[in-house]
């Protein structure tokens, strides 16, 4: 250690190791998988993705004329108001009124949902406040609340992936410094859908506790078997939707948040808005605007309805695990399944499934449950779906009767 001394004051420079620290936060904040299984793909040739969670389709042709129409637009060029375009506002909270049943709620325009996360996360969360996810989890809401300090507290679904209710109740009781409960409905990863009574009931207990119930429904429009989205409001509720899948906008990076209108929490959601975005691009909001009210839920549903092919193509491929194997799904644009019992390292078997038979998928201990797989079925065309599909059966049944990777 060397020591240097200035006209006002004497400093030391450790020359063994003069790189500062990183925040012990962000040290702890797990990897991002995606970013992993790109890593991993990165000079691999001819493997096909069944990892992220994208939509194989386009925004609405006349969103994207609305942007041609607007990129020389100064307006689009200039800051828009913190929780966003005036219009763009207006036809939410009728869409939230309409389709969702959601009277009481302000909205604000994020750049994703992603980022409607992390603004609820800073704006409800002390580091150091429990928050209750249910596993398995969406790993891009653990690794919010791991970098913003907040403890984890991992709840059990039942033997259908649904959010057990009896065990949150459990939790609630017997822990008094639970500050949180976060629910995906559709769920990320699993793809199930979580009842309305569930929900209702899941409301009930946080109001009763005085938590916080965080809800994301990006994948609201996404329900297959006869399955049904609800949503629920009150005073410690928060919602959260997304235009990325639904209207295949993912690089558009366009999300809401639903919140209480009644009570302060507009003005604590704009200091952290106007520390992070400021707001949502200008341009990205006229395209959403003009989604939502030239193209519509219709539109969207059109699209929905075409992944019953790939679902039932990718459905097929689990078949080598068994039935009792596959999540019973019903929402979102995944399928989820049980690897067999003895595949414990479930990143070895995905690396396996790259590397052997060119086929991706995301490992279940990104999610909290090791030894599963999560598979999306909505990032290709029907035509690649099945040869992705082909390669993924043909990777599961040597798994199931081989095993020697």
């Amino acid at each position: 250690v060397k020591y240097y001394k200035s006209a006002r004051r004497i400093y030391c420079s450790n020359t063994a190791n003069s790189m500062p620290e990183f925040s012990k936060r962000i040290k702890s904040t797990d990897a991002p998988c995606i970013v992993e299984m790109q890593r991993m793909l990165a000079g691999t040739e001819d493997v096909m993705s069944l990892a992220q969670g994208i939509v194989h389709w386009a925004p609405p042709a006349v969103a994207l004329n609305e942007a041609m129409d607007n990129v020389t637009n100064p307006r689009v060029h200039q800051y828009a108001p913190d929780i966003g375009l005036p219009e763009l506002r207006s036809a939410l909270a009728q869409k939230l009124k309409t389709e969702n049943g959601l009277t009481k709620s302000d909205v604000m325009v994020t750049a994703g949902a992603n980022q409607a996360f992390m603004n609820v996360a800073v704006t409800l969360l002390d580091g150091g406040g429990k928050t209750v996810l249910f596993s398995p989890y969406y790993f891009n809401h653990l690794m919010a609340l791991q970098m913003t300090g907040n403890p984890v507290l991992v709840a059990e679904c039942d033997k259908d992936f649904v959010p057990d209710m009896d065990k949150l109740g459990a939790m609630l009781q017997s822990d008094a410094d639970i500050k949180a409960v976060v629910l995906c409905n559709p769920c990320n990863p699993s793809g199930i859908v979580t009842p309305l009574a569930t929900l209702e009931r899941c409301a009930a207990l946080c109001k009763e506790a005085g938590v916080w119930l965080v809800v994301d429904n990006t994948y609201e429009y996404f329900m297959y078997d006869g399955a049904e989205h609800g949503c629920v409001e009150g005073d410690n509720i928060v919602n959260m939707f997304s235009f990325s899948k639904a209207f295949g906008m993912m690089g558009w990076r366009i999300g809401y948040i639903a919140f209480p209108q009644k009570g302060p929490m507009r003005d604590e959601l704009l200091k952290v808005q106007d520390t992070i975005p400021v707001c949502a691009g200008v341009l990205n909001q006229l395209v959403a605007l003009s989604a939502l009210q030239d193209a519509g839920k219709d539109w969207v549903m059109e699209h929905v309805h075409s992944l019953e092919e790939n679902r039932a193509i990718v459905l097929d491929a689990l078949s080598p695990l068994g039935a009792d194997a596959i999540a019973p799904s019903n929402g979102a644009i995944y399928l989820w399944a049980r690897l067999p019992a003895d595949c414990i390292d479930d990143k070895q078997i995905v690396e396996w499934l790259v590397r052997k038979h060119g086929v991706c998928v995301i490992p279940g201990s990104a999610c909290g449950v090791p030894g599963y797989i999560r598979i999306a079925f909505a990032n290709l065309h029907k035509d690649k779906c099945i040869l992705a599909a082909e390669r993924l059966k043909r990777g599961l049944h040597q798994l199931v009767t081989d095993n020697n990777l």
